[in-house]
């Protein structure tokens, strides 16, 4: 007995086309896509699911014309579509049958109908376990990060051959600035952030250079016991530039899970076993630890792996999580995202340095007014081991 080509609605949760049952929900959709193109888009994701393998048989015309509740000559159209895609066969006599080797031109589409049937399910799993879309959202950008991370130590970084896009980001590494990409493109597609992580001097020296429209700092001066200013008006004497609070964040020691090593402190570096993994020179992290290790005494001689350097908190804790070390310097989001432990040290600002001529542009006010947003102050909370309460403060700092 061939069975229904119909799948139960009750895993839809589209309010237009649904993609797993590839019936229209709403009477905007049916009179958007007609009936013998949703009969032919529910056989093409039963075929992309595996549902239909290559060589099975097909409902008759007739049959199938009675579950949709329409014509033959509707059904038939819906067929000669199929094989016209190469993804069915027919002949007289012998029905309509799945293709043995579906046309190549065939399978980007039935590869993005698998995909989006299981971001569907990933999707409705996630709320059923009470999850809030927002937090699904950021969930899957921490996990793209994760992969891209690991990507990187792959892959060759490709040669960029893209026009330089309207607002350039140079920087330290923080979460906060790809949840904030991902907000500014969704507000304003033409504008999307050019995200070039190099470290709190790196992103001040490209200001000074001419090479980055703003900066992302969490630069501690030791001799102020402040962050970010004393080294902005070093760096960019004579210029008027806007200081924006992003976020607090909290720095610590991300270790495996477990901390099998009993490591506390700073001190504990020193430990034999204890293989250290570093930022690079010039971040904001690494400057923070120089002070603290000079502040306490501690040699880096005496630290295994003090010249092993990653150059974002991801890497770090990719790192530790791989085994390559037991211990770094890092932000609390990091190590959750690897599901490591972490010992906080200390709350620091992380804030955007962002040139006066930057700051009176159309796309640089609309970053403003995501960054003073609730639903990003939400994503960012969502994150952990962050603090909003003063995201969005301004302070200018004049020549």
């Amino acid at each position: 007995m061939v069975q229904s080509l119909r799948l139960d609605h009750s895993i839809c949760f589209s309010s237009q086309f649904c993609y797993h049952c590839a019936r229209t929900t709403s009477t905007m959709s049916q009179s958007l896509i007609h009936l013998y193109e949703q009969i032919a888009e529910s056989i093409r994701v039963r075929i992309a699911l595996g549902e239909l393998k290559p060589g099975d048989k097909l409902p008759t015309v007739r049959a199938l014309a009675q579950q949709w509740t329409c014509t033959t000559s509707t059904v038939s159209r819906a067929y000669a579509m199929l094989a016209e895609e190469g993804l069915t066969t027919g002949q007289q006599g012998s029905g309509t049958r799945v293709a043995e080797n579906p046309l190549p031109g065939t399978k980007p589409m039935l590869q993005w109908a698998r995909l989006l049937n299981q971001a569907e399910r990933f999707i409705l799993d996630a709320v059923t376990q009470g999850h809030e879309p927002e937090q699904i959202q950021t969930a899957v950008s921490v996990a793209l990060a994760r992969w891209q991370t690991l990507q990187e130590s792959i892959i060759p970084e490709p040669i960029e051959t893209q026009t330089p896009t309207p607002l350039r980001f140079v920087g330290s590494h923080d979460l906060t600035m790809d949840l904030l990409a991902r907000h500014l493109s969704k507000a304003n597609a033409q504008a999307p952030l050019d995200l070039k992580f190099q470290g709190s001097l790196g992103g001040l020296i490209a200001l000074a250079r001419g090479t980055a429209d703003f900066a992302g700092v969490h630069l501690y001066d030791q001799a102020t016991d402040s962050y970010n200013r004393p080294f902005v008006e070093r760096i960019l004497p004579g210029q008027r530039v806007a200081l924006v609070t992003l976020a607090y964040r909290d720095l610590g020691l991300i270790l495996p899970p477990g901390n099998p090593q009993q490591i506390t402190s700073l001190h504990d570096l020193t430990k034999s076993g204890v293989t250290w993994v570093n930022r690079q020179a010039g971040s904001g992290t690494r400057v923070w630890l120089d002070v603290q290790l000079n502040q306490h005494n501690i040699s880096t001689d005496m630290i295994d792996g003090y010249a092993q350097e990653k150059s974002t908190h991801l890497h770090v804790a990719q790192a530790i999580q791989s085994g390559t070390a037991t211990a770094g310097l890092g932000i609390y989001a990091a190590a959750a995202a690897y599901s490591l432990d972490f010992i906080s040290l200390t709350q620091e600002i992380y804030q955007l340095v962002i040139l006066e001529k930057v700051w009176e542009t159309a796309v640089c006010q609309s970053l403003i007014t995501i960054i003073n947003s609730d639903p990003f102050k939400k994503s960012v909370n969502t994150l952990g081991g962050y603090d909003t309460i003063a995201t969005g403060a301004l302070f200018w700092i004049d020549p």
